[in-house]
């Protein structure tokens, strides 16, 4: 039974935590996937990467508006999949054989679960023990309760995001099932590279989770571009001579859909269940999600966890900020650093959807606003409004900004051209306290860029 001073399951941002003040410890790495983790191999960096040409193809077909037409363009899937993948597969392994490489360093190529305090058993059939145990296993991503869609089947063409992004080849006809942020970044991917694609949403709006204006023009806009079925719920689904028919239950009645590739993009759920959580003596949220205190500790002693695991945003930077926090916690637990020990904190956290067009906000919403009774002032920018958004001409970009009536920035919500890039100032404004009309006031503004949407925005608001 191997024993360790450390074992992390999971190399996502949990590889991250081995800084020069834990050298030495004897440290194993529990990966049951591709090493590197969802961000590297199947998520943030894939999307993007895949999203740049659809991007592409679109803006060559919206500059008609602006006098200038192309030709159709002629899209080389192996070339854009294999462009991706071959620098992606390189760097996990790299990142693999970089820890092989290390002395006190064991990589155990299985999935473990816990079947006592700090003892893992591993699907390879060997028991790990440690003094510390550190879970950042990640999210992944989940089905549906229908017969048919209870999880994926790549072989038949049932996919999730794991694996669409590999196809050997571009399908006729994709059915896209869900409404969130995969689902809407990868309808845009296929669609602009030429796949018939349909996107099937139980509720009323993609998006639905943000500022509902946001929602409703984003919808508008994918309307536009390819077949969306809103409050539309599938009940079955069967696959007939390499075709699948997805029955709908929808306002209207019911209906179905066909083809012959489906993305499953319901969401996603920690990775707790193959764990045994309990087992280590480990409590879980109701959402699955592992109960860890601010400094990141579980309900078990020496463990501690990171990431989406056991947090609710399921962010890169976030996983990243309590690797270090984790990290030195460790370095202080251990006598190798003073201390104090480190905590999370309640830094506004933001996120964009790489769909057509962006999408991006951080805090909350005016729903949410108006649910926990709070004060609040708004003030809403066209992008089409500005100089630059007439170069664009821009007709969809919105910016909505909440404030407090004394003038804190309490939450941005953008969709339009950059949001994802637009939306940082006052990211930054936010985490720093800034007043909304210092931000405005006290900086020049480049003129004419579309980052005068957000100080028109913040002049706009109704501050006392």
């Amino acid at each position: 039974m191997p024993h360790h001073d450390l074992v992390i399951i999971g190399s996502g941002s949990g590889n991250s935590l081995l800084t020069p003040e834990l050298d030495g410890l004897d440290v194993a790495i529990v990966e049951g996937g591709t090493f590197g983790g969802t961000c590297l191999n199947v998520g943030c960096i894939p999307t993007k990467m895949l999203v740049l040409p659809a991007d592409r193809i679109v803006d060559a077909a919206d500059a008609a508006r602006l006098g200038v037409t192309f030709a159709q363009p002629t899209v080389d899937w192996p070339g854009i999949r294999d462009r991706i993948f071959g620098r992606l597969d390189a760097i996990s392994a790299g990142g693999r054989a970089y820890r092989d490489l290390q002395a006190h360093t064991t990589v155990y190529a299985a999935h473990a679960r816990f079947t006592g305090p700090r003892q893992l058993a591993l699907s390879t059939g060997e028991v790990l023990t440690a003094d510390r145990v550190v879970v950042a296993a990640g999210a992944h991503a989940v089905g549906l309760p229908v017969e048919g869609l209870r999880s994926p089947d790549p072989a038949r063409g049932l996919h999730t995001s794991d694996t669409v992004m590999r196809l050997d080849a571009l399908p006729p006809r994709m059915v896209v099932i869900g409404g969130g942020f995969v689902a809407c970044e990868l309808a845009h991917v296929f669609s602009s590279l030429g796949v018939q694609v349909t996107q099937v949403q139980r509720g009323p709006s993609l998006l639905r989770h943000h500022e509902p204006a946001i929602a409703q023009r984003y919808t508008q806009v994918a309307a536009h571009h390819y077949d969306v079925r809103l409050s539309a719920t599938p009940t079955s689904a069967h696959r007939t001579d390499g075709v699948w028919r997805i029955d709908l239950d929808t306002a209207s009645g019911p209906a179905h859909v066909e083809a012959e590739v489906v993305l499953l993009a319901v969401g996603r759920r920690p990775s707790t269940d193959g764990l045994d959580p309990a087992a280590g003596g480990l409590e879980v949220h109701a959402d699955g999600r592992l109960v860890v205190d601010a400094q990141l500790r579980t309900t078990a002693d020496a463990v501690w966890a990171l990431g989406d695991v056991c947090s609710p945003h399921q962010l890169k930077h976030v996983a990243n900020h309590e690797a270090r926090i984790v990290a030195h916690n460790l370095a202080v637990d251990l006598g190798r650093r003073a201390g104090p020990v480190q905590r999370t904190d309640d830094r506004p956290v933001p996120h964009a959807v790489f769909g057509h067009p962006q999408v991006a906000a951080f805090g909350p919403t005016s729903a949410d606003l108006d649910a926990a009774g709070t004060t609040y002032v708004s003030a809403t920018e066209a992008f089409g409004d500005t100089a630059y958004g007439w170069a664009l001409e821009d007709t969809t970009g919105l910016l909505t900004i909440h404030a407090s009536p004394e003038g804190r920035i309490l939450s941005a919500h953008a969709v339009g051209p950059h949001s994802s890039t637009l939306i940082q100032p006052l990211i930054q404004a936010a985490s720093f306290g800034q007043h909304a009309h210092e931000v405005a006031r006290g900086q020049y503004w480049i003129h004419p860029a579309l980052a005068e949407v957000v100080e028109n925005a913040l002049l706009g608001l109704p501050l006392g």
